[in-house]
């Protein structure tokens, strides 16, 4: 019945211009425009009605709930393309029955509100993916996750889809065949390619907690250095310590070597590996007066009364001859020094004792005996951390001259000046 009473309608404007004198033909035509202006005018300003009423509505419902997921709604503009929805649907439905009579205009206008139907249905899946995004970095258990990949991924795929949906709706060729889908495939492979890669990358890295949001890594390749702020589809954003910002290939932290810094920072400390070299001519076997200075320092005091009485109990039960320091079991002003080091880091309250530490030598080089320092920090900070190994490093370059050991260095300068 109220179908019949539209279409009545619809014809009146028709009826009285062909009544007054007016060509048929151009009566048609000229009350085919007016409905369509007058239709379409009523479904603009129902739009407005509509998409203030509802972006209302979801707003007092979103202060009235606790998630903030409905917040991140209206922040992405769901409501309004929501509210898009509803005229769209009328206009679908009574585009038919208005234009009953020339089928050429409804089916243009049915093609022009379906293209707008798939248009409106991308933004709405894009809507609620970013709101799912933003909903998603507020909590802790994915904050360090790469969520813009996965939407972005999600976002392509719906273009792609609404592509298809709008090329088979203005020209009405189907994809649906093998050969149709084998040229795309082919065309999004070679569009796509890094992104393909990219996301690939993306779900290696995520699965086998390579790298998160957060984390400080070094890539020598990309000259990046600091913490990464953004994994997304195709790159990644490290934030140097310089604070400039270095994108990196999300491929590439699968197919290239970089280091992640995570293990150091969850650890119990942070490495200090370091190497004073000692001037081998310095070395030498330490006599008994030398021993009894040596013996003034605290924290090797009980190692040398320790090791002199084994080196005097061994030398007399094989009748040594003394008379040359060489002969027998002696200790040496390198191997005091070691040993001192040693003390000193167990005596240092920032190095912590529970994880590896240890001094040793390395091999003899042009520039003299290296003495390494391997031990922990306590703090992992970087300006504490380097704060503490310069502390432990001032010390032992002053404490050396006490041993009777030289650091070498390079002469330069007034080293190389000849005394007149």
């Amino acid at each position: 019945m109220l179908n019949n009473k539209i279409v009545e309608y619809s014809h009146w404007l028709q009826e009285y211009f062909i009544s007054n004198g007016m060509n048929v033909n151009f009566a048609t035509i000229l009350n085919v425009l007016i409905i369509g202006v007058l239709f379409f005018a009523i479904m603009f300003l129902l739009d407005i009605i509509i998409k203030k009423i509802i972006i209302q509505l979801f707003k007092y419902f979103s202060n009235k709930t606790k998630t903030t997921f409905d917040d991140y709604l209206i922040l992405s503009k769901f409501p309004k393309y929501i509210a898009h929805s509803i005229p769209i649907a009328i206009s679908w439905h009574f585009v038919p029955i208005l234009f009953k009579e020339n089928p050429l205009t409804s089916n243009f206008l049915l093609k022009i509100i379906d293209l707008y139907s798939i248009i409106l249905g991308i933004f709405i899946v894009r809507s609620l993916l970013r709101s799912t995004i933003r909903y998603l970095k507020n909590i802790d258990k994915y904050k360090d996750k790469p969520l813009e990949s996965y939407i972005q991924v999600l976002m392509i795929f719906t273009w792609g889809i609404g592509i298809f949906f709008l090329v088979n709706n203005i020209t009405g060729y189907s994809f649906i065949s093998v050969a149709s889908l084998s040229a795309v495939s082919a065309v999004i492979l070679l569009i796509f390619k890094d992104t393909i890669l990219g996301f690939v990358a993306s779900i290696q890295v995520s699965v086998n907690d390579i790298i998160r949001i957060g984390d400080w890594i070094t890539f020598s390749k990309y000259g990046a250095d600091g913490y990464v702020t953004e994994i997304s589809l195709a790159t990644v954003r490290v934030q140097n310590f310089d604070n400039t910002f270095t994108t990196i290939p999300t491929y590439s932290l699968t197919s290239d070597s970089f280091q992640n810094w995570r293990g150091m920072q969850e650890s119990g400390g942070r490495r200090i590996k370091r190497a004073l070299y000692i001037k081998q001519s310095t070395v030498e076997f330490l006599s008994k007066q030398s021993i009894e200075k040596y013996k003034n320092i605290s924290l090797i005091k009980p190692y040398l009364e320790h090791r002199e009485k084994d080196n005097d109990s061994y030398n007399k039960k094989h009748e040594v001859d003394k008379t040359l320091l060489i002969n027998g079991m002696n200790q040496t002003n390198l191997g005091v020094f070691r040993k001192y080091i040693d003390a000193y880091l167990h005596e240092n309250p920032a190095v912590n004792k529970d994880m590896f530490l240890m001094v040793r030598y390395l091999a003899p080089t042009d520039r003299g005996i290296p003495v390494e320092v391997y031990c922990f920090s306590r703090d992992k900070e970087w300006i504490n951390y380097e704060h503490i190994q310069a502390d432990i490093f001032d010390h032992l370059v002053a404490s050396a001259p006490y041993f009777d050991l030289e650091i070498f260095e390079f002469p330069t300068g007034k080293d190389l000046t000849t005394n007149q």
